[in-house]
């Protein structure tokens, strides 16, 4: 799939929403899964929500769960995260990655997109 590249950050009001947007360079069909993560300073980086390419199965980090959700369009091209209900602590960098196999490692890192949630 490439490099991955994120967009649709922003600076929202708590209790707003944002669109996250990952584009692959190419489809990613044959991908095992892809996922957001998200760094805020001073901590480590977080998985918040992955989807499996065979089936289109989801799984949410607790902290987001009813909140977020992780989609994928039709080609297998791009990859989003809608994100409701913003708090505070949902304030980070967020990343997209892609994992080949369930055996490989996350990979096509991008250089991120900025969500500030203020309250």
């Amino acid at each position: 799939q490439g490099q991955l590249v994120e967009s649709g950050g922003g600076s929202v009001q708590a209790g707003g929403s944002l669109r996250l947007s990952c584009a692959a360079s190419g489809s990613t069909y044959g991908t095992y899964s892809m996922a957001w993560f998200r760094q805020a300073p001073g901590k480590e980086r977080e998985r918040v929500a992955v989807i499996y390419t065979l089936g289109g199965s989801t799984d949410y980090a607790d902290s987001v769960k009813g909140r977020f959700t992780i989609s994928q369009d039709n080609r297998k091209i791009t990859l989003f995260l809608q994100m409701n209900s913003l708090k505070p602590e949902d304030t980070a960098m967020y990343y997209c990655a892609a994992k080949l196999r369930s055996t490989s490692s996350w990979s096509g890192w991008g250089q991120g997109t900025q969500v500030t949630v203020s309250s």
